[in-house]
Parts: C-alpha cells; structure tokens; sequence
C-alpha cells in the first residue's frame, strides 16, 4: 500500500469515526467502518486489494 494510500484511509477513518461518535445513530455503521480504515493503514494491508489485483505502491527499481 503506497503512503498516500495510507494517508486518505487514515482522514477517511477518522472523520468517519467522529461523525459516529458525535451524531449516533446510523453513522455507527461508518464508525466501524472507520476502524476498518484505520486497521488497514496501519498495517499496510488490505484484504481487498488482495483479491481484486490492486496495487497503489510503485515497482521497486534496483
């Protein structure tokens, strides 16, 4: 997962965990989602990347 990659899931997650904190309701929904988030960019993994082929992070060039 590139740095950026990382970077827009963190923000994501977090507004999306204080709107789920600060409005309730329906927006728990996205709070948990946020966490997912969050796990994922600090781990630099993502399950879902894995299955669909995706890669944000560049080749390496020796």
């Amino acid at each position: 997962m590139a740095f950026w990659d990382a970077i827009v899931r963190t923000v994501i997650g977090l507004i999306l965990i204080w709107l789920g904190i600060e409005k309730g309701g329906v927006f728990i929904i996205g709070e948990v989602v946020g966490f997912v988030l969050l796990i994922t960019a600090v781990t630099t993994f993502c399950p879902l990347y894995l299955i669909t082929g995706i890669k944000t992070k560049g080749e390496e060039t020796a």
